[in-house]
């Protein structure tokens, strides 16, 4: 037996071509207000976004972690002497626990399509975005070289802040190397899905997230997250475009008014 995925509906090709247009549709209804605030004006949020998570605002156009479901076909037909082979018939479906997490394996969730597994690395990509478009204009403001030259020069002699630094480059990769891998596998021996995000529990050493402003805060961080891969996107278009850095750019940009 054998076992194929289904978007929806019957199996076969008018179903197929039809599941494909209903993932990336995006319906048009009348607004319902500032309770339910959604990536696009006067859209329908997916029944599989339910707007439980922080920041969830329905965004999911492809239908990426929309809930998969398997059907499973019978063999086919294989007698050469036959005029006709017959295709198996559907014999059964079968639907996935989506966010099950373990740790027998490099990949932990049970399915990589997993609205879960999503926010996981949403939140770690914007933490690193967060603190990459701060480093970047922070060092461009320090020392005047542009983020994409500033390799070479730490090639020659690595620096932090103007001050040189007694090692070379190739240590610090190993260090970043060893510290990170092992923080990264720390993280992967929990299961819990809350801990997988908030390794160690929430950072709060101000005790800002106390009461009702946890919440708050966790959207507050996936906004700003998705603000800066935005932004390190754009210093990587502007870089290869035009050569310049990001304050350069942001120069230029005033300059033309």
């Amino acid at each position: 037996m054998q076992i194929v995925a289904k978007q929806g509906g019957l199996f076969g090709k008018k179903t197929a071509k039809k599941a494909a247009s209903t993932t990336s549709k995006v319906t048009v209804k009348k607004s319902r207000g500032s309770s339910d605030p959604l990536w696009l004006p006067n859209t329908e949020r997916p029944s599989w976004l339910d707007g439980s998570l922080p920041g969830d605002r329905g965004f999911d156009p492809l239908g990426l972690s929309k809930p998969v479901e398997y059907l499973q076909v019978d063999v086919d037909q294989l007698d050469q002497n036959a005029a006709v082979n017959k295709a198996g018939r559907i014999i059964g479906t079968f639907t996935p626990v989506v966010d099950e997490v373990s740790t027998d394996s490099l990949q932990p969730y049970s399915e990589v399509f997993g609205l879960q597994r999503f926010r996981e690395c949403e939140l770690i990509h914007g933490r690193w975005a967060m603190l990459g478009a701060l480093g970047v204009l922070a060092c461009e403001f320090s020392t005047g070289v542009a983020w994409q030259d500033a390799i070479a020069q730490e090639y020659a002699q690595p620096a932090y802040a103007n001050f040189d630094l007694p090692f070379d480059i190739n240590q610090l990769a190993v260090a970043n190397s060893v510290l990170m891998g092992g923080v990264e596998f720390l993280r992967n021996t929990t299961t819990d899905p809350e801990q997988r995000c908030y390794p160690g529990g929430a950072f709060d050493p101000l005790n800002l997230a106390a009461g009702s402003n946890g919440d708050r805060l966790k959207e507050a961080e996936i906004k700003h997250g998705r603000l800066a891969m935005v932004a390190c996107f754009g210093f990587a278009v502007q870089a290869l475009a035009f050569g310049k850095g990001a304050l350069d750019s942001i120069e230029s940009f005033a300059n033309s008014f």
